[in-house]
């Protein structure tokens, strides 16, 4: 790859990222804290992400990737992006906020699979060097996220203000991206996009439990998105954005140790750590506080890396690993749907339902709140260990780094 392009696809990566991290964990914060709005208008918030992504393959498979240049719609997006941003801070109704930001995510969502797609396209060897370039996602979440902290305006509508400037500038930079002519063999139809293909490998019980298991788990996941910000903000703990960071630099840290965890564990019991560690961190921030208890939050915060790796991307791996080439697409496009439409959809409405039953003269209990994920995760490790056996050992290649979405 020249290093004219491998420059621009990584910062398209850093963009694409900046953008969502400016405001997807902080958007709890300023919800409750500006708009006054309920546990379950802010779920619904964090739902309306969900409902984009089930919208998102369809747009992509059956508009963009057969009529336009991908760089093209990736920019048309972005402005589009940051046309509605503009209007959505000056938002103050939380009930009309909720179309805002379901309209927002509409022009998200695609984005981060056409950028995918842009990347690939323009690499000889996306197994070597995908990684490189995608891990500038993981870099700008992370700065973007230190940035909003030190400003200390993380319940602020600057943080929608912050991503409209990056999505406009990214929408213009888009244009500037290698050329990425729509494909003229694109012809998915709606059940491939919908991975109806991939529906045979839930024949296999093993499989099956592992689809159940990582749909269930979104619903924490989700709890974890939507109220981990606000949670450790009331529970005393300062530059809550600064800190939360560091769950990022963990996840990049354990994406460096999978390979050597498949040698060492089998997919298996790499999947089981996963869980245990969701059960684990949930506990944590039940418990923790800001004051003499804030090591139990830090440990919760940085368990991010081992819960998101050893569950969700070794799930990827085995979920490609057991497709085989034929309905490889296919078999990922059905987990994605799944997790990050269904899964994390269910779970950010129970997450908002959940805020407001715990919640007596608008203070929240906490400790209460995080035993829920903490009791899903707990029923999906039970119903995992019980059912799941998968005999042969899914071990990647000794050079392949594997990395997947924040």
């Amino acid at each position: 790859m020249k290093l004219k392009t491998r420059i621009q696809l990584s910062l398209m990566m850093f963009l694409l990222y900046s953008v969502w991290g400016a405001w997807y964990g902080q958007m709890s914060k300023y919800l409750f804290s500006q708009l006054n709005a309920t546990g379950d208008q802010v779920g619904n918030a964090y739902t309306a992400f969900s409902l984009a992504m089930l919208v998102a393959p369809f747009f992509v498979g059956l508009i963009a990737d057969r009529y336009f240049a991908a760089q093209k719609v990736l920019g048309v997006l972005n402005l589009a992006g940051a046309a509605i941003l503009f209007f959505l801070v000056q938002e103050k109704n939380p009930d009309a906020f909720f179309w805002q930001i379901l309209a927002y995510c509409l022009t998200f969502a695609p984005s981060m699979s056409l950028t995918t797609s842009i990347a690939m396209q323009h690499m000889a060897n996306p197994e070597k060097e995908f990684p490189g370039i995608r891990v500038l996602g993981t870099v700008a979440w992370i700065v973007i996220t230190n940035i909003v902290g030190f400003l200390n305006i993380g319940g602020e509508s600057t943080i929608f203000e912050i991503a409209m400037y990056i999505a406009l500038f990214f929408g213009l930079f888009s244009f500037t991206l290698p050329d990425t002519p729509p494909k003229a063999s694109a012809n998915a139809t709606v059940g491939q996009i919908l991975g109806v293909d991939a529906f045979k490998l839930l024949k296999d019980r093993s499989f099956a439990i592992f689809f159940v298991s990582s749909v269930l788990i979104c619903i924490p996941l989700s709890f974890y998105y939507a109220m981990a910000n606000p949670s450790l903000t009331d529970s005393g703990m300062t530059n809550v954005e600064n800190k939360m960071s560091l769950g990022q630099a963990s996840e990049f840290f354990f994406m460096l140790m999978i390979p050597l965890a498949f040698k060492r564990l089998g997919v298996k019991y790499m999947l089981v750590v996963g869980l245990v560690a969701w059960i684990i961190r949930f506990l944590l921030f039940g418990y923790g506080d800001g004051g003499s208890g804030e090591w139990m939050l830090y440990i919760a915060i940085v368990l991010h890396g081992v819960c998101y790796d050893f569950f969700f991307v070794t799930g990827q791996i085995y979920t490609d690993n057991k497709a085989g080439e034929r309905i490889k697409s296919s078999a990922q496009g059905l987990i994605t749907l799944a997790t990050y439409g269904i899964g994390m959809g269910i779970g950010s409405k129970l997450a908002g339902i959940v805020a407001d039953m715990y919640t007596v003269n608008g203070k929240v209990n906490w400790t209460s709140v995080w035993m829920v994920p903490a009791g899903i995760a707990a029923v999906v490790l039970v119903l995992f260990v019980l059912f799941f056996n998968d005999r042969k050992k899914t071990v990647p290649a000794e050079d392949e780094l594997v990395t997947g979405p924040l």
